[in-house]
């Protein structure tokens, strides 16, 4: 059996299904009998027996080749809790009009709602269905994850997990981004990793105003599970199959990581929902917020203020003359949120009037000296930098310890909102990271 060229699913369809084939087989190899004789000798017997065992014995060698053909061609089962079949079927998930919808959003032409989506899929990312099936299979103890996982520390002296996709899984993601997620609407008061969009031109909507109310959506990665991805890639146009399995490949359940017998398993301590540091976690986001964002815009214009959203920061600001109505808009976007499948976290719900400092994503947005509407970095955050630049120049030990290419982040966020500071900042900063690269070199040889 090992001289005989690999078996295709195509083979084996071609003859009508897996029995179908076997039966085949057992023909063309000459071990099929037409039933017991009557009456037989003790040699004939003996001889019967063994093709007998001949044939069972090649019977199960040609069903797992068969099978094997066919895992090689289908995807089959993805894990406990996931529902999956190997035929296309159309049902009350999908868009009206699947084909209308592909077009819209602009997906590749290869994909058509049927059964070849899954393998046209597979060629354009360079994998094999087993290779897809095996990144994206759920496990509720695995061995192995295909993730690097840490945690950062954020303002309120909580962590923040942020989960990083292997290389392998990374590529797969970037293709699903660029040819699928980044096609989807998006409202126009998102700012959020969208191109020609940042915190600059979120916060510039808001600078100048009034009075400013800021929300944040609580655990926004993690209320985003993989049924409401599938769900938002069904609307778009794609199919079942393909939706379910890129709604994985974009989702991971958050694990905890247990030592047993000197092994180290990770277990499932939640249901899959986007992770934070996944390429696609962001446009996936932004994509399925649009209702969102159309109702807290719409409640917007209703009480007379401006709105926007950048990831799960909602910021409401009104201007001039307008009338501030703080008690509506925190009931009618408490009410929106809930409705839409998400929770505002109500101790980091902020009000800022004119009088003191408004900052929105980071940036001051209260009226310049000048007199004219800006966002910029707060002066603060400048001082620290020019200080921890000087220091290293002098050789001096800064009290934050951060490495150069995190003073050059710095760099490029001041750059943002003043070019020429930010330029001299980034100028210094690459002049010490030549100078250290120089010793580390010197150092070697």
């Amino acid at each position: 059996m090992s001289s005989e060229p690999e078996l295709t699913w195509a083979d084996v369809a071609a003859k009508g299904g897996i029995r179908e084939w076997v039966d085949a087989e057992i023909d063309r190899l000459g071990l099929s009998h037409a039933g017991v004789p009557a009456s037989m000798s003790d040699a004939e017997k003996k001889l019967f027996k063994a093709r007998r065992d001949e044939e069972r014995r090649m019977r199960r060698e040609l069903y797992k080749r068969a099978w094997l053909a066919y895992k090689r061609s289908h995807i089959v089962h993805l894990g406990p809790g996931v529902f999956w079949h190997d035929t296309a079927d159309v049902d009350r998930f999908d868009a009206d009009d699947p084909t209308k919808a592909r077009q819209d959003n602009a997906f590749p032409t290869f994909f058509t709602g049927g059964a070849g989506d899954l393998e046209a899929f597979a060629k354009a990312v360079e994998a094999t269905l087993p290779r897809l099936r095996w990144l994206a299979f759920h496990r509720e103890v695995d061995t192995g994850t295909h993730y690097v996982r840490w945690t950062v520390p954020k303002r309120d002296g909580s962590s923040r997990l942020i989960s990083a996709p292997k290389p392998e899984l990374k590529r797969i993601q970037r293709w699903i981004m660029n040819q699928i997620t980044e096609h989807l609407p998006v409202h126009g008061a998102a700012h959020g990793f969208l191109p020609g969009r940042s915190i600059l031109t979120n916060a510039l909507v808001h600078a100048g105003a009034k009075t400013i109310i800021k929300f944040d959506i609580k655990s926004f990665y993690p209320t985003v599970t993989m049924r409401r991805v599938k769900g938002l890639l069904r609307r778009a146009g794609l199919g079942e199959q393909v939706a379910t399995l890129m709604a994985l490949l974009a989702t991971e359940s958050p694990r905890e990581e247990v030592d047993t017998h000197g092994r180290k398993h990770y277990v499932a301590v939640g249901p899959r929902s986007l992770p934070q540091g996944a390429p696609t976690s962001p446009s996936i986001t932004n994509a399925l917020c649009l209702r969102l964002d159309c109702r807290l815009s719409g409640l917007a214009r209703k009480l007379g203020c401006r709105y926007t959203r950048y990831a799960d920061d909602l910021t409401f600001s009104w201007h001039g003359d307008s009338q501030s109505d703080i008690g509506a808009l925190m009931r009618g976007v408490n009410a929106i949120v809930r409705a839409e499948g998400f929770e505002i976290h109500i101790k980091k719900t902020s009000v800022m009037r004119r009088g003191a400092r408004q900052k929105v994503t980071g940036l001051v947005v209260n009226t310049a000296p000048s007199g004219v509407p800006s966002a910029r970095v707060p002066r603060e955050t400048v001082r620290q930098l020019r200080a921890a630049i000087k220091n290293r120049e002098l050789g001096r030990p800064d009290r934050v310890e951060e490495t150069l290419e995190q003073l050059k982040g710095k760099a490029a966020f001041i750059m943002m909102t003043d070019l020429h500071k930010g330029r001299g900042f980034m100028a210094r900063i690459d002049a010490l990271i030549a100078k250290r690269d120089a010793h580390h070199a010197k150092e070697q040889t």
